[in-house]
């Protein structure tokens, strides 16, 4: 690796201060999806370029700081990045985390294929208009014993499923939620939103940190919708939304 004139590392942050190229992106994240927004903000870092190829993304102290969050989430965060190939954690005395040269492969260009005519924030903010309105009608109107029950049963089938049936079972739990708040013309219309959000999250990988954080907003919103606590059902609904459009930001804007 080359070494600037002074002897220092070009390529590693001023040891007096955090690297301020990153400052328009990286911030605090909410705790409720610690995650998903850490994951959503380096790929935005890796994507925009602020660390080019072959560059040095901040030490995970620093990283962790900016983020608000421990160094155990940084790093599946980091291990996700890994996976997808978009960078390479070095050991020894310069290594880190480095971002990985990008190549326009053709998976890249399908993905970019597939979403081109798809207005990924008019989806998201409908999507959450409807799951929100969803939640928040079925905890205030209450359900009956065999809507409940269905309910029940649409959840237990999401905490059972093998990796490979996941995002099924996870639709037809928030169909149902969907189905059982009253409107049909709520439910018609969730069912053509989430087709689309489906063909968006088919772009990008699954997560198994996230699915289990999705699991538990799940059993959350259920327990909410089955107490009648309208207004923690439409938060705990909006929070899952947001975890959800922070991935699909990250990987697709």
């Amino acid at each position: 690796m080359s070494r600037g004139t002074d002897g220092t590392d070009p390529e590693r942050p001023a040891a007096d201060g955090p690297d301020d190229r990153l400052a328009p992106v990286l911030r605090p994240v909410r705790a409720g999806n610690g995650f998903e927004e850490a994951l959503e903000q380096i790929l935005q870092v890796v994507r925009l370029g602020l660390v080019p190829g072959g560059g040095r993304l901040p030490a995970e102290r620093e990283l962790a700081e900016r983020l608000g969050i421990s160094r155990v989430t940084l790093r599946e965060v980091l291990k996700v990045l890994q996976d997808q190939g978009l960078v390479e954690p070095r050991r020894g005395r310069y290594g880190g985390t480095f971002v990985l040269p990008r190549a326009d492969a053709g998976g890249e260009d399908e993905l970019r294929r597939r979403i081109a005519e798809v207005d990924i924030e008019d989806v998201l903010r409908f999507r959450e208009v409807l799951e929100v309105g969803a939640a928040g009608l079925c905890a205030a109107h209450g359900l009956t014993d065999e809507q409940a029950a269905r309910l029940r049963e649409a959840l237990a089938r999401t905490h059972d499923a093998p990796l490979a049936e996941y995002r099924r079972r996870d639709t037809l739990l928030h169909l149902t939620l969907a189905e059982l708040c009253g409107s049909a013309s709520l439910a018609a219309r969730y069912a053509a939103v989430r087709a689309t959000v489906n063909d968006l999250l088919d772009c990008i990988p699954l997560l198994v940190r996230n699915l289990e954080h999705s699991q538990r907003q799940h059993s959350a919103l259920v327990e909410a919708v089955l107490e009648g606590d309208a207004d923690a059902a439409r938060e705990i609904a909006r929070e899952h939304c947001a975890g959800t459009a922070a991935l699909l930001r990250g990987f697709l804007a």
